[in-house]
């Protein structure tokens, strides 16, 4: 077995502390595949984690990431061999299971997508999970002024320094990275977009909480 370098979360002094180290491949966790992740996003619950401003992680040692674009490096699943390119998002990665933030990971075969490398190239989908988790970040930070302004007096999970500025710098760093981002990614963007609003609005917002509420209301 050999090393590999991975963000590492580990208690620390009654915290969390996060580095980059290296990590033995013994101590990855049970799965019959695995990985070599190629790129992983900066989920909002890998932001919380590696700070310790909340209380995500479950377990320690704790490798961060919740999500990656992989290619397979060995398997005993019947659906996956070797060189398939894949997806995985979420399965209690980065909080109960050792996750993406790493040269290596190992998961169970049943929580892989694969990935359609017929139609778009892995940096394609790279720059697609990219501009849609900074439009997301985008509307969180909206949403946070919004809802400030709206219910000041809502209990607040927690709190971050400096009220309505970090906020506001979010979505000023997100766009400006988003506007680094090649021509047809913001169209292949704008495109789905679309889609997910006419899925929306023609049939989930009705079946929703929040479409029932309305209509009791």
């Amino acid at each position: 077995m050999s090393t590999f370098k991975a963000i590492v979360i580990t208690k620390q002094n009654g915290g969390t502390a996060a580095a980059l180290t290296d990590f033995d491949e013994r101590d990855l966790m049970e799965g019959d595949v695995t990985l070599r992740p190629k790129w992983s996003t900066v989920n909002y619950k890998d932001g919380l984690a590696i700070t310790g401003k909340a209380p995500v992680v479950r377990r320690f040692p704790m490798i961060a990431g919740v999500d990656a674009a992989a290619v397979v490096e060995a398997s005993s699943h019947p659906a996956w061999k070797p060189g398939d390119r894949v997806l995985v998002n979420g399965w209690g990665c980065g909080e109960t299971h050792l996750g993406m933030y790493a040269e290596k990971a190992r998961v169970k075969g049943d929580w892989l997508v694969a990935l359609p490398a017929g139609l778009f190239d892995v940096g394609t989908f790279a720059e697609m999970s990219n501009i849609g988790t900074l439009f997301a970040f985008v509307l969180v930070s909206a949403g946070v002024l919004i809802l400030r302004y709206r219910e000041p007096n809502r209990r607040r999970g927690f709190r971050a320094p400096l009220g309505p500025v970090f906020p506001v710098l979010s979505i000023i760093f997100c766009v400006v990275l988003m506007m680094g981002l090649e021509v047809m990614t913001w169209i292949r963007f704008f495109v789905w977009l679309a889609i997910g609003l006419v899925i929306y609005f023609t049939y989930s917002r009705h079946r929703s909480e929040f479409g029932r509420g309305q209509r009791i209301g």
